[in-house]
């Protein structure tokens, strides 16, 4: 549907989800039921996060925060190391929003940082893109993995911990790293795109504020899963940390510390800062239904016993359920190109595999999420935004963005199996 009939994703996970039940035996009176059960149970846990993750990008792109990182790093890190600036900042900025988000909020600062390097376009925007797309599959409170936590009932603080161990090496690799290999192809800016608001010094925040106001939710999430890991739960600080360390009071707390540093200060009303919130919400409607369709889809395979089914299956196949989960999402990615939808699809179909073999639920938030990156094949957005960008043909950007995405892809999955290795 979504491929063929350029359906839109929501409606097409709905509809398919009610077919699945019919044609499973779920009685007809409990098909509604059931979907409006996945999908109130997956956005309940969902919607302040993609919400405020929203406003908190929204935010630091319109006050010149991310800008403010970006050139700082670029200072640090010089000219030569350009590269490794722009990784850094798209893997801060990337944690709060969706790929195309973030892409479209940073590429006006890698042109910038392109033609102030004197760099080719490619060195800049390969690790840019590198680094929002391995926080787009691994690190919560990015919403994706996010909401593949909810769906595999995962301890979102330790899917944090694993995923920034596979996330770091990845980013280098898919990035900086990877860029060596493609050096004789060559991107061009296009002029007609390339209009971006660029602050001024006085106009933008500094750079200890925008880091910091950045990574509030990372930092409050991480504290939270070392606390589960090494304090009593009868502990003050246990309790304390564990509450500030839920992603919806992190975000919270980083949207309200935002309205200040990033609106307030800058000599914005509270008009102002609420109208830019309303937009970023706005803007991220449409995926929340996408990602409410993909837990009515979960909910439907569970409730007509498609996915004990699968579960029990995969539970004497012997095929590693990591694996497993990687596999599905992949294919899932390459037919409809959406990881948003082959994640969440893929996490409903193995989400029983979890239970019938005790497989670590966090691991498989990263299988998953690893898988859904694979290859991104021309129905995927992702592919015409980083081709138009950066003027590229089609062939060129099979070259450098698949081949990207493949390799975070893969380097994702070995890293989850060798943490399994590792824990187990």
């Amino acid at each position: 549907m979504i491929v063929k009939v350029k359906l839109n994703s929501f409606l097409a996970l709905l509809i398919v989800a009610g077919f699945v039940g019919l044609a499973e035996g779920l009685p007809i009176v409990k098909l509604i039921p059931t979907i409006e059960k996945g999908l109130g149970g997956t956005l309940g846990g969902l919607a302040i996060v993609v919400s405020f993750g929203a406003i908190l990008g929204k935010l630091m792109a319109e006050s010149g925060g991310a800008q403010r990182i970006a050139m700082t790093l670029i200072r640090l890190f010089g000219a030569k190391n350009v590269k490794w600036a722009v990784c850094l900042t798209g893997f801060i900025v990337g944690i709060a929003l969706f790929y195309e988000i973030g892409f479209v909020l940073l590429i006006p600062i890698v042109f910038t940082i392109a033609a102030a390097a004197g760099v080719p376009l490619l060195e800049a925007g390969i690790p840019m893109a590198a680094a929002l797309s391995v926080t787009h599959g691994f690190l919560p409170p990015h919403p994706g993995p996010t909401a593949i936590s909810v769906i595999y009932n995962a301890d979102i603080g330790k899917t944090l911990i694993y995923g920034l161990i596979i996330a770091v090496p990845t980013a280098i690799v898919a990035g900086p790293l990877f860029y060596k290999t493609i050096t004789h192809i060559k991107a061009e800016m296009p002029e007609h795109l390339f209009k971006p608001k660029v602050f001024t010094e006085e106009e933008m925040p500094g750079f200890a504020v925008s880091i910091i106001t950045a990574l509030i939710p990372v930092v409050l999430m991480a504290l939270s899963a070392v606390t589960k890991m090494t304090l009593s739960p009868e502990t003050v600080t246990y309790q304390v940390l564990t509450f500030l360390g839920t992603p919806d009071i992190a975000l919270t707390i980083s949207i309200i510390v935002a309205f200040y540093t990033f609106g307030i200060q800058r000599g914005k009303t509270m008009k102002e800062v609420m109208t830019t919130a309303q937009d970023a919400i706005l803007a991220v409607a449409m995926i929340l239904l996408i990602v409410g369709g993909g837990g009515a889809l979960k909910q439907i395979l569970i409730d007509s016993g498609v996915g004990t089914y699968i579960g029990t299956i995969a539970s004497h196949s012997g095929l590693s359920p990591l694996l497993l989960a990687w596999f599905v999402a992949a294919v899932i990615r390459i037919s409809c190109g959406s990881a948003t939808v082959a994640a969440l699809t893929a996490g409903g179909i193995a989400a029983p595999v979890v239970a019938v073999t005790g497989v670590s639920p966090e691991l498989m938030v990263l299988a998953t999420g690893a898988g859904s990156l694979i290859f991104s094949p021309p129905n995927d957005p992702g592919f015409w935004l980083f081709k138009e960008f950066f003027g590229l043909t089609v062939k060129n950007t099979m070259r450098t963005w698949c081949v990207l995405e493949t390799i975070i892809s893969v380097m994702g999955l070995v890293g989850v199996l060798l943490i399994s290795l590792v824990i187990s």
